[in-house]
């Protein structure tokens, strides 16, 4: 009990604890949990070395969150679907071969599998009615039940690193999949004979960069799958100031390094674009990325989703924009998606998160972590998912945008608010493509009312707001 009270996170009220960590190795389950089962809602148990359940598990009625990463489970614990309320769910790397029948939680929302050697997922994953966010990267799939297409919510799916020659057609009806990740799949694979026009698009072949020209210094950020580092360059002629990111080689929860970095390539140089300047060939350990420095008059616009918004990135209150500024970002990104999926690339994670902008609107949509080669798969149905996910940017920036609401202003709320819809329709096929958002993203510009003005801040909304 004492490793217990030394790991309380909500300052040991008398009533109960709702959150409780452990991380030194257990090799049973703490049966002194259940002591808090009238109040606990999450548990993380990562990094333990855990394996099995207690069949009572189900006595935590009111949990919502349980993390077992980097434990021992080779079966999914049938034990979690007597948890009522238990909505997100996490076993990365447990090198778990299987998911029996009935064991997913009835209200699950989240389920984090990444990592793990599943050959198949059960068909009861079609009862998951609530569920929105499903990461299976780095596994052995090579098809999904039928039976998921009942996954309605369905909003972000990571699939890369997996088997798939193909991926099933239901999959891009889904009404609400937004963000999929696919890289490291046979159905990426392009044939030696395709005559598809993308193909004949070279990949950005970058010189290569000797990690001793390379002189890092402060770090810059940290994701999934590397660290971002600002440094110089020593090339032949001059030092140049440069991002250097180093990849850490592990699966993230949106696929790998080496197709992350391939995607990148392949993307190539665009003004909306992060451009890549060089591949790192020598490193001792890890492979790496030269890239354009942005200046640090940059903001990131958004903030990731939280346990809460789950598919839906959150917003600072402090962030205003203009409708000037919200337009232009909205025409970056629109302009750099169509130029992507020219080259028959997906990004996969189009947020806001993962998006710059500064004070002229100019934005820069970074982050490639779950990008996609298109290889053989229609590239019309991929770009549609995309478009939502653009449909979704579209309210988030309105929700941080300052209004005066001008006549001016009020039509071109009506014709942001017309083009979401479209881009946000139920049936994939009937959403626009992004050369079609680009033209009308002009067009609602196109009559320079929005210069930089001062405009008192107003609570408005584009139809919903995101969740903060």
């Amino acid at each position: 009990m004492h490793q217990l009270a030394n790991l309380r996170e909500n300052g040991g009220s008398e009533s109960g604890e709702t959150k409780l960590k452990i991380s030194k190795p257990l090799d049973r389950f703490p049966i002194e949990i259940f002591s808090f089962a009238h109040s606990l809602e999450h548990i993380d148990l990562s990094n333990t070395g855990l394996s099995t359940l207690p069949d009572d598990f189900g006595r935590l009625k009111k949990l919502k969150i349980a993390f077992f990463s980097n434990c021992n489970f080779a079966i999914f614990p049938k034990q979690l679907a007597s948890c009522p309320e238990l909505e997100m769910v996490a076993f990365r790397s447990n090198q778990m071969v299987d998911i029996p029948e009935d064991s997913l939680p009835p209200k699950l929302r989240w389920l984090i599998l990444t990592n793990n050697r599943i050959r198949s997922l059960p068909k009861g994953i079609g009862r998951c009615s609530r569920l929105q966010k499903c990461m299976l990267a780095g596994n052995q799939l090579s098809c999904l039940p039928d039976e998921m297409v009942a996954c309605r919510k369905l909003g972000l799916l990571r699939l890369s690193a997996n088997c798939f020659e193909e991926l099933p057609e239901w999959l891009f009806d889904l009404p609400e999949l937004a963000f999929l990740s696919f890289a490291g799949n046979p159905c990426c694979s392009l044939p030696a004979t395709s005559k598809d026009a993308r193909d004949t698009t070279p990949s950005n072949f970058l010189p290569d960069v000797s990690w001793a020209d390379l002189d890092i210094r402060d770090i810059l950020g940290e994701g999934a799958s590397g660290t971002i580092s600002k440094g110089s360059w020593s090339g032949i002629d001059q030092v140049e100031e440069v991002a250097i990111k180093l990849f850490k080689g592990d699966v993230t929860s949106d696929g790998t390094p080496t197709d992350e970095m391939e995607a990148c390539m392949k993307a190539g140089s665009h003004m909306n674009l992060i451009d890549p300047l060089g591949k790192i060939t020598d490193h001792p350990t890890k492979k790496g990325l030269v890239m354009q420095l942005i200046p640090t008059c940059y903001n990131t616009l958004g903030l990731p989703p939280s346990l809460q918004s789950c598919t839906r990135d959150c917003f600072s209150h402090e962030i205003k924009l203009t409708t000037r500024q919200g337009l232009k970002i909205l025409q970056g990104v629109a302009s750099a998606a169509r130029h992507l999926h020219e080259r028959g690339v997906a990004h996969g994670d189009l947020y806001a998160h993962n998006i710059l902008y500064n004070e002229e609107g100019h934005a820069f949509l970074g982050d490639f972590g779950a990008a996609s080669i298109y290889g053989n798969i229609n590239h019309r149905k991929v770009e549609r998912l995309e478009v939502l996910a653009f449909a979704h940017l579209i309210e988030d920036v309105w929700s941080v945008t300052k209004h005066k609401f001008d006549e001016e202003e009020l039509r071109i709320a009506m014709l942001l608010a017309a083009l979401r819809r479209r881009c946000s329709n139920p049936t994939s096929g009937q959403r626009p493509d992004f050369c079609e958002i680009n033209r009308q993203l002009s067009a609602m510009s196109s009559s320079g009312c929005y210069n930089a003005v001062e405009v008192v801040p107003v609570n408005a909304t584009l139809d919903t707001q995101p969740k903060r």
